[in-house]
C-alpha cells in the first residue's frame, strides 16, 4: 500500500478532527444525556430480549467469554471516516448471532464495549465517561438478534439465507438511526452532512457479513473453530495502524497549509498595514458571502484561502507603487496588475493544495466581462472563489481610506456593485455580497439592475 498521505475534504477533516476531539473531552450535557438515554433504554431493551425469547442452544460460558473478548479487540480496530467509523465487528458478530444463544448476544456485545472503552481509559485515549455510556452504541446488536428469533433462525444453516439478510437489514437500518441521532445530539449534524461517512461504514459490514456467516456455518459442529477468523482481525488491526497514519499525515499536511497562509498573511501585514487590515477584512467578508452561496466545505475553505492570500504578490511590487499618495500611472500599473502572478509563482513553491490557491489568487482581478487581467477570463471560466474574492475586495477597498482618495460610504460602494453586476462582477455574488453587507448600507437589499 502506498505511503502517501489520503486526501480529506475539508468537510471529512473538520468531523474527523471534532470526532477525535469529542471522543477525549468529557461528554457535554446535551451529549451525555443523549448517550444515558441511549444506554438506559438498550439495557432494558436487551434485557428483556434475554429474558422473554428462548434461546435455540445452551450458554457455554468459555465460549461465550472468548467471543466477547474477540470482539472487544475487533472493535478497537477503526477505520475512521470523518464523523463515523469503520470496524471488522462482523467478523465476530455474526457468529456470535448464531452459535451463542442468540438472545444474550447483545448483553455480551455491549460487555464487550465496555470492556473495550475501559481498557482505552486506562490508556488514557477516551474520556472515563463514555466507557459508562458504552451501551448507547450498542443498539444496532439488537435488531438482528430480534429478526433471527422472530424468524426462528438462531442456527447457522444456508436454508435460512433470507432471515440473516432481514437482520443484516435490520442492523444497519437501526444503527444508522442511532448513529444519526448521536452525531444530532453531540455534533449538531444533520443524517445528510455525515451520509457519506456512514454508507462507507456499512458498506464495509455488508461486505464482511457473509465472511462472519460463512465462518459460522463452517464452525456449526465446532464452534471454538470459528476463532480462526482472528489471524483476518488482526490484518484488519495493521491496516488500520496504517491508514491511521496516512489520515495523521493528511490532517498534518493541511495544517501546514494553513500555517504557511497565516505566515505569508504576517509578511503581508508587516510589509504593508493597509494591505494586511484589508486582507483580514476581505477574508471575513468572503467566508459570509460564501455561506449565503451554500457553497461546500471543500469551496469554503479553498475561498478563505484565497481571500487570506489575493494579495500576497504584493510583496514583490516596490513599497514606493504600494504607498503613492495618488493614482499610479500606466508603468506603475503594469507593474503593479503582475502581483496576481507573482502571488500564483509563490503558491506554486509551496505546492499541492496551495497551487489550488494560486489559480485563485491569479483569478482574483479578472473581470466577469472578460476585461480583467492577467489572462481576461469571462464568466464561468474565473474560478467562482476569484469572483466571490473580487467583489469582496472591490467592495472592501471602496469603503476603507487610502492615501489619495476618502473612502466611500457603505451605500454608495453597495450602489456601485449593483452598477458593476454583469460587467465587471459575477451577479450572483453580488447579490450575496449586498445582502450581507445591506444592513451597514443602511438597507437590507439592494435590487440588480436588470
Amino acid at each position: 500500500m502506498s505511503s502517501t498521505a489520503p486526501a480529506l475534504n475539508a468537510a471529512t477533516e473538520r468531523r474527523y478532527e471534532e470526532t477525535l476531539e469529542r471522543r477525549r473531552r468529557k461528554s457535554d450535557r446535551r451529549d451525555l444525556l443523549g448517550a444515558v438515554v441511549l444506554s438506559a433504554s438498550f439495557t432494558v431493551a436487551a434485557i428483556a430480549l434475554a429474558v422473554l425469547a428462548t434461546p435455540a442452544r445452551d450458554l457455554n460460558p468459555l465460549l461465550a467469554l472468548a467471543f466477547a473478548a474477540a470482539y472487544a479487540l475487533a472493535v478497537r480496530i477503526e477505520f475512521t471516516t470523518g464523523a463515523h467509523f469503520a470496524v471488522p465487528t462482523q467478523l465476530v458478530f455474526v457468529p456470535m448471532l448464531l452459535l451463542l444463544p442468540t438472545p444474550l448476544v447483545p448483553l455480551l456485545v455491549a460487555a464487550a464495549y465496555v470492556g473495550s472503552d475501559l481498557a482505552a481509559v486506562v490508556r488514557d485515549r477516551l474520556a472515563v465517561g463514555r466507557a459508562v455510556i458504552a451501551p448507547a452504541d450498542t443498539w444496532f446488536a439488537i435488531w438482528p438478534a430480534l429478526v433471527l428469533v422472530l424468524g426462528d433462525a438462531q442456527l447457522p444453516s444456508w436454508d435460512l439465507w433470507a432471515w440473516y439478510a432481514g437482520a443484516l437489514a435490520a442492523q444497519l437500518v437501526g444503527d444508522a438511526a442511532c448513529t444519526a441521532l448521536r452525531a444530532r445530539l453531540a455534533l449538531g449534524l444533520r443524517p445528510r452532512e455525515i451520509a457519506s461517512d456512514m454508507l462507507l461504514a456499512y458498506r464495509v459490514d455488508a461486505l464482511l457479513f457473509p465472511v462472519g456467516l460463512l465462518a459460522a456455518v463452517g464452525a456449526a459442529s465446532q464452534p471454538w473453530a470459528v476463532l480462526l477468523v482472528l489471524p483476518i482481525v488482526a490484518l484488519f488491526a495493521s491496516f488500520a495502524r496504517e491508514r491511521e497514519a496516512r489520515i495523521d499525515g493528511a490532517l498534518e499536511l493541511s495544517q501546514a497549509y494553513r500555517g504557511t497562509a497565516l505566515l505569508l498573511g504576517d509578511v503581508i501585514e508587516a510589509d504593508d498595514a493597509y494591505t494586511g487590515q484589508h486582507t483580514q477584512d476581505v477574508v471575513e467578508l468572503t467566508v459570509a458571502v460564501a455561506d449565503r452561496l451554500g457553497v461546500d466545505a471543500e469551496t469554503r475553505r479553498a475561498a478563505e484561502f484565497g481571500a487570506l492570500l489575493h494579495d500576497v504578490g504584493k510583496v514583490a511590487i516596490p513599497n514606493e507603487i504600494i504607498n503613492k499618495p495618488g493614482p499610479l500611472d500606466d508603468a506603475e500599473w503594469e507593474i503593479m496588475r503582475t502581483h496576481t502572478i507573482e502571488g500564483q509563482r509563490m503558491l506554486d513553491r509551496v505546492g499541492g493544495f496551495m497551487r489550488e490557491v494560486g489559480l485563485i489568487v491569479r483569478g482574483s482581478h479578472e473581470r466577469f466581462d472578460g476585461g480583467g487581467y492577467p489572462d481576461g477570463l469571462a464568466g464561468e471560466a474565473i474560478p467562482f472563489e476569484a469572483r466571490v474574492i473580487a467583489a469582496c475586495d472591490a467592495y472592501n477597498a471602496m469603503t476603507t481610506t487610502r492615501p489619495y482618495r476618502a473612502a466611500s460610504d457603505p451605500a454608495t460602494a453597495a450602489a456601485e456593485l449593483v452598477r458593476c453586476a454583469g460587467t465587471q462582477f459575477d451577479p450572483k455574488v453580488v447579490e450575496a455580497l449586498l445582502a450581507e453587507v445591506g444592513p451597514l448600507a443602511g438597507t437590507d437589499a439592494f435590487p440588480l439592475a436588470a
